[in-house]
């Protein structure tokens, strides 16, 4: 651990939320003398965040704590376009409606994690549209595209990868780092922002920023990259067989969500609770130091608080009421994913696939085939077999649902 003396690099640290800075002792002699706004852009590229942004919303949120003053900032301009960011194609264009609708169900997430309003260190949220919208072609290339250069553009590797690759990499794409840097200057302007934080993948997309700031205004302003989040098997964080662990409890149920962090290996227990609640360090050293069947106890917690932070407490309680029913006690319960009878019918395959528990047909019949799949407790392997309302399905030993009418 490094020996910060602001508030907010000491928390940011030892909670292992820091990869990169890029002036790690003039940010720190800043944030331990006055207020620092700083922000974190999100694209709206669907209706809702998904657990891949979590450490970005936490960062945010560590701001606040540390008496800094969060800003959010929604792609709501260069969303029109998409980061190419080590992406291997193109994202499809949005329509302006469906970034708006997007935006505006994204906002909801915020509200769980951040304390909005107009105080020094309360958080505020921010469209990159009200600048990027009214820019004027040739004055943005005269005043602003003449401080980037394209071969040092072509050397980054979020460009690098793709070309490299032989992968298309279109014009519009290529401004979006040129844009992202304008928003740095434009809240360095507007909100006095004075950092930028972000992913590793975004590490040039934020020096490009730094130094247009400096280069334009002569103003300093500081970076800081989180590392990429993988567990400890190596995976992505926040992919599953089943796609996005997504935020909006709309998008993906509490008790879903709740079995999610239930789920995590044993040896990322106390890195995730740092990362992922606000559970004293003391305590979280506590807690992954637990041994064999113990851990599952620390899971619980873990998944309490991640819950309890994005869904609210009851949702938590719920969640982890229901899993206990299911897991210990052998019972149902109404908070379990449901899926329902359609005018044809329904087979434990179609079940199975629409409860999320199987990406496809021919997944679910091989889990079949495995024994892994039970009807009220009972081990079935009949493709056909048709479900009555009522039915509890559980694949494998952690995923259950109920059939309705």
């Amino acid at each position: 651990m490094s020996n910060y003396q602001s508030d907010l690099l000491r928390l940011l640290d030892t909670r292992g939320y820091i990869h990169q800075l890029t002036d790690a002792a003039g940010l720190d002699a800043i944030a331990a003398k006055q207020v620092v706004p700083g922000y974190i852009g999100f694209d709206p590229t669907a209706p809702s965040l998904h657990v891949g942004s979590l450490v970005q919303i936490m960062m945010l949120r560590r701001m606040q704590q540390a008496g800094h003053k969060p800003i959010v900032l929604m792609g709501g301009g260069t969303g029109k376009i998409g980061d190419p960011s080590f992406k291997d194609e193109a994202r499809k264009l949005m329509t302006g409606d469906t970034i708006a609708s997007n935006v505006a169900s994204i906002k909801r997430v915020f509200e769980k994690f951040l304390t909005f309003g107009d105080g020094p260190s309360d958080a505020v949220m921010v469209d990159n549209a009200d600048w990027l919208d009214a820019l004027e072609y040739i004055p943005f290339l005269r005043d602003i595209g003449q401080h980037f250069s394209v071969n040092r553009m072509l050397s980054f590797d979020s460009v690098k990868t793709r070309l490299d690759r032989e992968q298309s990499l279109s014009f519009l794409e290529f401004n979006y780092m040129i844009l992202q840097a304008y928003d740095f200057l434009e809240l360095s302007r507007r909100a006095d922002c004075r950092l930028q934080m972000g992913g590793s993948d975004q590490w040039g997309n934020i020096v490009n920023g730094i130094e247009l700031a400096r280069r334009v205004d002569g103003r300093q302003v500081f970076g800081l990259t989180s590392p990429l989040i993988t567990t400890a098997d190596g995976g992505k964080m926040g992919k599953t067989m089943n796609g996005a662990v997504w935020l909006n409890a709309d998008a993906l149920p509490p008790y879903d969500y709740w079995q999610f962090w239930r789920n995590t290996q044993d040896a990322d227990v106390g890195r995730f609770m740092r990362l992922f609640t606000d559970l004293p360090l003391d305590e979280i050293a506590r807690l992954e130091a637990l041994q064999g069947a113990e851990i599952n106890e620390a899971k619980k917690i873990l998944a309490d608080a991640a819950t309890a932070m994005a869904h609210g407490s009851d949702a938590a309680a719920a969640a982890a009421q229901t899993a206990r029913k299911t897991f210990e006690e052998g019972a149902s319960d109404t908070n379990l994913p449901t899926v329902s009878i359609g005018a044809d019918g329904l087979t434990i395959v179609q079940a199975n696939v629409a409860l999320g528990f199987a990406p496809s047909n021919k997944e679910a019949r091989r889990k079949l085939t495995e024994g892994a799949i039970r009807v009220n407790g009972t081990v079935v392997s009949d493709p056909a077999l048709s479900l009555q309302p009522g039915d509890k399905v559980s694949f494998g030993a952690k995923k259950h649902g109920m059939v309705v009418a």
